[in-house]
């Protein structure tokens, strides 16, 4: 059984996009047109007829018959064409109502341009919602509030205030700054760089990041995106949008605040260790863009991202005829983290056949200062060709011997032609000029100097292993049973229950157990006879810690005592801790209580004490943690731990969920990676093993909810013979209060594996099998999976045939594996031969998104040796399910006629199916609302 017509995630979703209505209008209203001199009103009228988009244009002004010479009318309910888009500046108070008389009027888009909302306080809040409130009436999208308007260069469309038109190109350019927008349509007008479009965005009151993302990512004319970010607003919008775009159109961002101070640290290490601008460095490198640090650095990577192809990994060959200039690059490249190709004997060979004898005979190559053209175009073939190399750089510094146009002439050919990037650098003034144009035109980004060309292809490597990591192959990890999570959501909401916020040690490592992270065993006593007892019991020796509800950092207290040998010690320790305790300070108590805002004032600060085994291993102390960031919701850290983490602050941050290839990338951010790989003799530790403990420990903090910090300090890793490889010896959990909602929790940045779609069902034969969404381990048993399939099957799913080659080609099954489960949901059905534990896919169902998210298509893929066994019916079941639980109003699938098995299960499940005449194909549809 098979379906098609299903886009694939690199496919556009049919139907005209909501924002065309701004960016594409046949017709615009402005609303507040005026003929004031120097006016918005006047201005943006101004541009919409000087730059004619071809459409009318009606200017909105009760007080006046006509606006530079067009009739005007009093409001837009008295125009008496349809209007596509309205651009609104008029007083802040007056917008609620002129958006409801557009809702009124059916306009699908306005552009708000007028200030005074959010950004002046409680009453601008009010007015924002008031305008929100009419626009979803009539499903309008909205640009601004507060922003200076948009263009579109390939339409002519000026809705702007600024001074000028931007020329045309294929870089779009956003900016929440519109002071920022009109400097740089400025410079760019000097530097005639152009632009497809250049949007102001505002407040992002309705449209945001990733609505513009997906927007540009479907244009065909826009080849990269440049953002000047001050705030995230929808951090899942936009990381939904910039991982699926940036494969295939460079996203560029300058975001300031690297400098501002981190935020006011939490109680938890975790939190103390977390910068806001940290977590946004993590953030964008697992969405898969690049950040960069001014705006001359924004335009050449756009240029060059633009121009040539990405590198595969992060080895420059240098071309000079000067040395300078060559050590110079050297420096910024392996100083931003690049290195030099180590050039192939086999190469040298080659080069000396024709350079001088003095050459450098090494990279970088200096092809001497009498270096005639040809000598630099034979050279940059031969380099780039080595094997070892994956960019060139080509540094012309201006000599008596030198022609910089003649050189640029002969490198032309090679601009399209290595598979690799070509990048220049022509040192000099007016002499150089006429090369740099020359190289400019044919496609080789040029440099004023070798240093800002190193900068970019340090920026291009590191961009393209950012998205290579997103997509490699990790391992399997067995995530925990649904029973499991139950458990630990009844254990969490027990103590919100109670009115308490934070879980004991003995809880938090039973929480940490449900989720299959090994921890010690802990027992809690509340006399020292129990702790006498539990100590013979788990064998000596043991250590005692505080148990408390209260007191959280147990050694700042004198609360932990180690390596107690008998009863004696074990009781001794037991009052010590007690009168430890007993003994703090008011001011000591005061502050312990502030982090426990639920406590009463007669809560005991001492409950009696945790018994364990002392621990010995040969190991090293890490630390891992989550805290809540602003923007991105949960966010990770790994590094090293122990008492003094704080002092080291050696660690990495991450967004959850994890799989084993991204812990493995957090762990080899921060210095302790060096000795858990074997340093001085030690064994290596169980990467293995710890990478599957972060990917459970993500999983635990993106489905808990009200989890918001965690930490795990110390996590000991063993590299000893014989040794379990890692023990969780502490933790704690602060949750959130009990009065507030899940709702109101800021929500993961990336949505977690959906666990609730995992479920047992059967065949019509009775096999046993597991229904669940798809993973990006799953793409070994997707190839067998594909290899299975008849060349019907794949020509009813495909509407053509396709060759096995790209069915299972990783570029194709990694997109299809690694599912933002915020845009689509692919449910699998897995057959696990009992005898071997063998498993393989039967069947693939899957759903995608529109792009606001109202509406969905299907396609249902089942392999040939399993059809006929009602998968296809209970696959489609299960996506409407989904589909209703996200609230989405209709799905719909193209079905081929003599695809009757895919027919009959669509109906099945109460879908109508009814042939096209023009397209030639069954359509089916189910409306949810």
């Amino acid at each position: 059984m098979a379906q098609q017509n299903i886009p694939q995630p690199t496919d556009i979703y049919a139907g005209e996009h909501a924002l065309d209505a701004i960016f594409k209008p046949r017709n615009v209203a402005v609303i507040g047109a005026t003929e004031t001199q120097g006016s918005v009103g006047r201005t943006l009228v101004w541009n919409l007829l000087s730059n004619p988009f071809g459409g009318a244009i009606f200017p909105v002004n009760p007080k006046r018959p006509a606006v530079m010479g067009i009739k005007a009318y009093p409001s837009v309910k008295d125009i008496p064409d349809a209007v596509d888009l309205a651009v609104i500046c008029t007083p802040p108070p007056s917008v609620p109502g002129v958006i409801s008389e557009c809702v009124d009027k059916g306009v699908r888009g306005s552009i708000i341009i007028s200030a005074g909302f959010k950004e002046v306080g409680p009453q601008g809040v009010e007015l924002e919602r008031q305008v929100m409130e009419q626009a979803r009436r009539g499903n309008m999208r909205i640009i601004g509030p507060n922003c200076l308007g948009v263009m579109n260069t390939s339409s002519g469309l000026n809705a702007t205030f600024a001074a000028a038109m931007a020329r045309p190109g294929n870089v779009a350019f956003l900016s929440q700054s519109g002071a920022l927008c009109t400097a740089v349509l400025d410079w760019s007008l000097r530097e005639n760089v152009g632009f497809s479009h250049f949007i102001s965005v505002g407040s992002m009151l309705d449209v945001d990041w990733g609505d513009l993302i997906y927007y540009l990512g479907d244009d065909p004319r826009t080849n990269s995106i440049v953002m000047y970010m001050e705030t995230i607003g929808n951090a899942r919008s936009f990381m939904s949008a910039a991982r699926e775009v940036t494969l295939n159109k460079p996203i560029i961002i300058i975001k300031p605040g690297r400098t501002e101070g981190a935020a006011k640290a939490a109680a938890s290490h975790t939190g103390s260790l977390t910068g806001s601008d940290d977590v946004v460095d993590a953030a964008f490198r697992r969405a898969g863009v690049l950040r960069v640090n001014d705006i001359s650095e924004l335009f050449s990577m756009s240029e060059a991202l633009g121009l040539q192809p990405r590198p595969k990994g992060k080895r420059l060959t240098i071309v000079t005829n000067a040395g300078g200039p060559g050590v110079l690059a050297t420096d910024a490249l392996v100083g931003g983290g690049g290195e030099l190709t180590p050039i192939s004997e086999e190469t040298i060979k080659k080069l000396n056949e024709f350079l001088p004898a003095a050459w450098s005979h090494g990279n970088p190559v200096d092809v001497l200062g009498d270096a005639p053209p040809e000598r630099y175009a034979k050279t940059l073939e031969l380099t780039a060709k080595d094997p070892n190399s994956d960019g060139v750089l080509v540094i012309l510094s201006p000599q008596a011997m030198t022609d910089p146009t003649a050189t640029a002439e002969q490198l032309k050919p090679y601009a399209k032609s290595l598979g690799k990037p070509v990048l220049a650098s022509w040192m000099g003034g007016a002499d150089v000029a006429a090369g740099e144009n020359i190289l400019h035109r044919a496609g080789i980004p040029t440099f004023e100097y070798p240093d800002m060309a190193c900068h970019t292809f340090n920026h291009m490597w590191q961009l393209q292993e950012n998205l290579r990591n997103l997509y490699h192959i990790p391992d399997e990890t067995e995530m925990p049973t649904k029973d499991a999570r139950e458990q630990a959501e009844a254990l969490i909401e027990s103590v919100r229950s109670k009115g308490r916020t934070v879980l004991t040690e003995a809880e938090s490592k039973e929480l940490l157990k449900l989720y299959g992270i090994p921890v010690t065993e802990t027992l809690v006593a509340k006399t020292a006879d129990e702790a006498v007892a539990h100590a013979q019991k788990l064998g000596y020796p043991v250590v005692l810690k505080i148990h408390s509800e209260l007191i959280t950092h147990k050694t700042d207290v004198g609360g932990v005592k180690l390596n107690l040998k008998n009863s004696s010690e074990v009781r001794k320790a037991f009052a010590d801790i007690f009168e430890n305790v007993d003994d703090l300070t008011d001011k000591q108590v005061d502050e312990i209580r502030s982090h426990a805002p639920d406590a009463v004032k007669n809560d005991d600060l001492f409950l009696g004490v945790t018994v364990q085994p002392m621990i010995k291993l040969d190991a090293y102390e890490v630390i891992l943690g989550s805290s809540v960031d602003p923007q991105f919701g949960p966010v990770l850290l790994f590094g090293s731990g122990g008492q003094l983490v704080e002092v080291y602050k050696d660690r990495a941050l991450g967004l959850p969920p994890l799989n084993t290839n991204l812990a493995h990338r957090m762990v080899e951010q921060t210095q302790i990676y060096k000795a858990l790989k074997g340093v001085r003799g030690r064994k290596p530790c169980d990467m293995d093993a710890l990478y599957d403990i972060m990917v459970r420990f993500a999983q635990l903090v993106g489905e808990q909810r009200f989890i918001k910090e965690l930490d795990i300090n110390p996590l000991l890793l063993s590299y000893g013979e014989g040794q379990m490889p890692a023990l969780a010896l502490d933790a704690r959990v602060v949750l959130y209060p009990q009065g507030l909602k899940r709702e109101e929790i800021l929500r993961p940045a990336i949505r977690p594996y959906p666990s609730r779609f995992v479920s047992p069902w059967a065949l019509k034969d009775g096999t046993p099998v597991t229904i669940r969404p798809i993973r990006g381990e799953d793409e070994p048993m997707l190839v067998d999976f594909h290899k299975s399939l008849s060349e019907q099957s794949v020509y009813l799913r495909y509407f053509t045939p396709m060759k096995l080659s790209t069915r299972i080609s990783h570029e194709r099954l990694s997109r299809i594996c690694f599912n933002d489960y915020d845009r689509e949901l692919a449910l699998v059905v897995e057959k696990t031969d009992p005898a071997s534990g063998e498993k393989k896919i039967l069947g693939v169902g899957r759903l995608i998104k529109s792009r606001d998210r109202s509406e969905g298509e299907y396609g249902i893929l089942i392999r040939d040796d399993s059809q006929r066994q009602g998968m296809g019916s209970e696959l489609l079941r299960r996506l409407v399910e989904f589909a209703r639980a996200e609230g989405m109003s209709r799905i719909t699938a193209d079905i081929l006629s003599d695809n009757i098995g895919m027919k009959k299960a669509s109906e099945k499940v109460g879908f109508t199916v009814k042939y096209s005449k023009e397209e030639e194909v069954l359509k089916s549809e189910l409306k949810l609302k």
